[in-house]
């Protein structure tokens, strides 16, 4: 739904308990007994129709009467009450509720679910409902327990959302044991009305949140969630344990692809582009919430290894290299360094082995050598104890290097008693401790793979971004199979859309008998393959289907007879629809890979790739992207299997062409962007070698779509919205206004080079010399469902494309407000151009359903006043006066 009036359930100045009790082990009163014991400051009104009292605490009999409306209330009462309760609440002014209640799913006095009346009940009065079927809800910081747990929360700056009532009564526990604190902890339920992404929206706003961790069963709405995740992991560490790892509905299909919707990759695929990060325990959860909110980002993924023993030196590298990791290869000034601080018998090397007998300065001048090179981008220091140096002597020797750290530092400190001290020192000063090099190092590659997460976060490519396809071609293709009443596509129509996507593919013929199979085979050449082509046969190897290699004529009328007779004899009364001849692909040192499209139920359409051939099933090595991709989606895609390996090249074989497989995957996501029939698709094999890629053999199901239906409406992330692009005629030139994309990061760093300070002063409020990195992400690196940055652009001298303006909206998760700026290169102000991307702007507005159009001005910027004025916003200052004010509903501009 939104985050409207989530701040109510967040912090309320009043609480009702409908269903307080004082009956031993009832839900009411554990509620009731925790907001006491919470020491929240509100009021509190239980209310009970059978009690007047509890120990001297009046109890309500009702509703109707309470004092005043709460602002929030908690209801314990059994499931069919609740529709009722929740009208009731909604009338007197009530704007959020916790509904504990299990068995919503139970018939309702007037038709429909219990949950459906709740809902309806509900929304007259835009009242927020957590659960039902939940433990509640628990923010520790003003005393709010709002729950049945059986223990409190402690403060923190970690947000828990979950989705597992079961897991929320035990991790409070667990929690508390080892003093973590929390923000917010949040029981979600069913989520009938407040889901992950409404939570996700509102606590990365939070200011008293400085991570964000859920556990996730299942989610819904996929596009919903995805642009949260993507907005909240932008700003803070995200982290999320999804349950249920095993294949949830691997199944037979189609195709390979099709039998991996709503599997588990799927889901990985879906956190790694959100730009969170997954881990697989509560535990690991923790951890990575500490390093991530506490510690220097990383900066890369080069790990140096401090030690004082070989032993523990050489296990952290093993846990290092298995877990994809890397060791820091030190330059000759580091190993200098090292070398005049160190025994000449030290390891001369990653890990930096200082000897078992090292005293505290030793540790000292080690780390400072280490730490003065740019040769490492995190540091791990390893200490086992002995008796020649105290651990906690060495620690307290060490800290003052540790705080001033300029990457991260991660300790691990083996042992038990004797090492606990330093543990605690380091703990305490915020400076990661383990007790195992195992522990530490996936601390690290937690860190990597979050890392590597926020990159991809940060792309955003187009739907239609490798070339331009044949759409047309393609669609007609598709159109024709669904004419005939079909959806399965056999191979030669597969092969046909796929090349006019620009993916090679082999020269191929469709034929009815073996009469026709030789005429095809001579005209393509010998040697050929034969294939069969039946609507009752998924994968032809499995009735013997395929042959290749076939030499002449008597050996492919040879080869059609038996293909007959193994489909007779193995799958009596499967049709025959002829067979394929093609033309053999003679590629010894090409790699087999499958490429694919599968639809999601969750997710929508997700591409595969991965090692391809008849034993794709029986050895799956497989990994999985949303589309739309680009090059750096697809080489991530790529890289996250082991026949990325392969593909590398070895001993004699040179490495495949990248950049053309590459480009398949972007064109395969492409082509389902573009695609609402698509439900399946197979390339397998794709061969692959120094010479490119050839789709050997294909296969597709569709389905009817509804009209209009757009394939990038199926896709959990909004590819490039390339169609708002509008070409317009400005000053004897035309001019490209379109929607700003991640590779206009320079021209965009150039564009505000060209500013002057006054006009940077306007725009920013203050002085800015030139924008970091993350603030020239956070301007060309958008989520076009939430919001749009329009900028004109022209081609410059040297042919480099130029921002000459922009124009940005900022539209709040209900869509109904947006915030707007304006800003023209300072060269060029006063000609109209600021006009024309804010009239740009506006139609976009119009066209979104945006109710409401805000803007920030300074007095003194008389020109954007003058505009504001001149397209139909009201200007008035604001609350401090230092300020301008401007507001327009876009449907009630001046302009036309």
């Amino acid at each position: 739904m939104s985050i409207r009036n989530l701040q109510f359930l967040f912090a309320p100045k009043s609480v009702a308990i409908v269903g307080a009790s004082q009956r031993p082990g009832s839900v009411g009163a554990t509620v009731y007994r925790n907001m006491l014991a919470g020491g929240f400051k509100g009021d509190i009104y239980p209310v009970n129709p059978k009690h007047s009292a509890f120990d001297g605490r009046r109890v309500f009999h009702s509703l109707a009467q309470l004092p005043r409306a709460p602002e929030l209330a908690v209801i314990c009462t059994p499931a069919p009450t609740v529709p009722g309760l929740i009208a009731q609440l909604g009338e007197l002014g009530c704007r959020a509720a916790v509904v504990l209640s299990a068995g919503m799913d139970g018939a309702a006095r007037h038709g429909g679910t219990l949950r459906q009346a709740m809902l309806n009940a509900a929304q007259p009065h835009l009242l927020r409902i957590l659960g039902p079927n939940c433990v509640g809800l628990l923010v520790p910081g003003i005393g709010l327990n709002a729950s049945f747990a059986p223990v409190n929360a402690l403060p923190g700056r970690l947000a828990f959302v979950s989705q597992s009532g079961a897991l929320v009564t035990g991790l409070l526990d667990w929690a508390a044991a080892r003093k973590i604190g929390f923000s917010s902890f949040v029981s979600l339920g069913d989520g009938s009305d407040v889901d992950f992404g409404d939570l996700l929206d509102y606590l990365a706003a939070d200011p008293g949140t400085d991570a964000i961790l859920l556990y996730v069963e299942s989610l819904r709405h996929a596009r919903k969630f995805m642009s949260a995740a993507r907005g909240a992991a932008r700003g803070k560490p995200t982290l999320i344990v999804k349950a249920g790892r095993a294949a949830e509905a691997a199944h037979a299909a189609f195709s390979h692809t099709g039998a991996l919707a709503g599997s588990d990759l799927v889901y990985d695929a879906a956190v790694r582009r959100a730009g969170m990060l997954r881990v697989y325990s509560t535990g690991e959860l923790f951890d990575a919430a500490e390093m991530l909110s506490r510690r220097q980002p990383l900066r890369g993924e080069r790990l140096a290894i401090l030690t004082n023993g070989g032993g523990p030196g050489v296990m952290a590298t093993d846990a290092l290299i298995a877990g994809g990791g890397a060791l820091a290869a030190l330059a000759p000034e580091t190993l200098t360094r090292l070398s005049a601080a160190l025994p000449s018998n030290w390891s001369h090397g990653d890990p930096v082995d200082i000897i078992g007998d090292a005293p505290p300065e030793r540790y000292e001048a080690a780390l400072r050598a280490l730490l003065a090179g740019k040769d490492s981008d995190a540091l791990l220091l390893i200490h086992a104890p002995t008796a020649i140096a105290g651990s906690a002597a060495i620690a307290r020797t060490l800290l003052p290097l540790l705080r001033a750290a300029d990457r991260p530092v991660l300790t691990c400190w083996l042992g038990g008693a004797s090492v606990a001290e330093a543990r605690r020192l380091c703990q305490d000063a915020g400076v990661p401790a383990f007790d195992t090099p195992e522990a530490a190092v996936q601390a690290f590659l937690q860190q990597v793979r979050y890392r590597r997460n926020q990159n991809l976060l940060m792309q955003a490519p187009s739907a239609g971004g490798s070339g331009a396809p044949d759409r047309e071609a393609a669609r007609a293709l598709v159109r024709a199979v669904l004419a005939r009443g079909e959806t399965a596509v056999a191979a030669p129509e597969a092969m046909a859309i796929l090349a006019a996507y620009g993916i090679p593919v082999v020269g191929t013929a469709t034929v009815a008998t073996a009469g026709e199979a030789a005429r095809a085979a001579a005209r393509l050449g010998y040697p050929v393959a034969l294939k069969l082509l039946s609507p009752d046969v998924t994968h032809k190897s499995d009735v013997g289907g395929v042959v290749l290699d076939i030499a002449d004529e008597r050996a492919l009328r040879e080869a059609a007879e038996a293909i007959g007779e193994r489909l007779a004899r193995l799958r009596p009364g499967a049709r025959t629809a002829g067979f394929t001849v093609q033309a053999m692909a003679r590629r010894p040192r090409a790699v087999e890979l499958i490429v694919g499209v599968s639809t999601d139920p969750v997710f929508g359409p997700v591409v595969l790739f991965g090692q391809g051939g008849v034993a794709v099933e029986a050895a799956p090595d497989q990994a999985i992207a949303l589309p739309p991709l680009n090059r750096v989606l697809a080489a991530d895609l790529i890289d996250r299997t082991r026949v990325a390996r392969l593909l590398a090249g070895y001993r004699d074989r040179p490495p495949a062409d990248r950049a053309a497989l590459c480009d398949v995957l972007v064109r395969i996501g492409q082509f389902a962007a573009d695609t609402p029939e698509l439900m399946e698709l197979d390339i397998n094999p794709l061969l692959a070698d120094a010479g490119g890629v050839l789709a050997l053999d294909a296969r597709m199901r569709l389905a009817p779509a509804a009209p209009g239906a757009r394939g990038a409406d199926r896709l959990a992330i909004l590819p490039y919205p390339e169609q708002l692009a509008r070409t317009v005629h400005w000053e004897g030139q035309d001019l490209l206004v379109r929607p700003i994309r991640p590779e206009d990061g320079a021209a965009h760093q150039a564009f505000f080079a060209a500013l002057t300070p006054e006009d940077v002063h306007f725009r920013m409020f203050g002085a800015l010399r030139e924008l970091t990195p993350a603030q020239l992400a956070r301007f060309t690196q958008i989520d076009y469902a939430r919001e749009m940055a329009f900028i004109a652009t022209r081609t410059g001298a040297g042919g480099q494309a130029e921002t000459l303006g922009v124009a940005r909206v900022v539209a709040d998760p209900d869509n109904i407000r947006g915030e707007f700026a304006v800003t023209v290169r300072s060269d060029l102000k006063g000609r109209g151009l600021g006009r024309l991307l804010l009239a740009r702007l506006l139609e976009y507005c119009r066209a979104e359903g945006l109710c409401e159009l805000r803007g920030t001005a300074l007095p003194d910027n008389a020109r954007m006043l003058a505009l504001a004025r001149e397209l139909g916003f009201s200007v008035a200052a604001g609350d401090d006066a230092a300020e301008m004010r401007l507001l327009l509903h876009p449907d009630a501009g001046a302009l036309v």
